[in-house]
């Protein structure tokens, strides 16, 4: 038995609301909230949560040294289609020149690292 259920998994950022729009754009749902917590709420269900972190550092990726931190894994059926995308959002590429792959590796514009990984 469970002793919790997954509630909501938050990303520490500077500017909350402008995070999750591009996650928004990204992965559809409604935004809601303002200031220090923002909620995007996704069709499916799913939430994500974005908290303002005036002194967010992004992790470093990769680095032997440092920790990424955590990273989502964002399923598409398309990951060319996907990667014009995001890059449109403002995503930066990390690891995303082995097209032999099945993902590829991204920072979010707070620097945050995500996979679009092929379905």
């Amino acid at each position: 038995m469970a002793l919790a259920k997954l509630g909501v998994v938050v990303l520490d950022c500077p500017d909350p609301r402008a995070l999750a729009g591009f996650y928004a754009e990204v992965l559809g749902g409604t935004v809601e909230g303002e200031g220090g917590w923002v909620d995007l709420k996704v069709s499916d269900g799913q939430s994500l949560a974005f908290q303002a972190a005036p002194g967010h550092v992004p992790p470093t990726w990769p680095a032997p040294d440092d920790s990424q931190q955590f990273h989502l894994d964002l399923t598409v059926e398309d990951l060319d289609a996907a990667e014009q995308g995001v890059l449109a959002l403002g995503a930066k590429p990390l690891d995303a020149e082995d097209r032999s792959r099945s993902y590829r590796v991204y920072a979010d514009p707070a620097g945050h690292p995500f996979c679009l990984c092929a379905c």
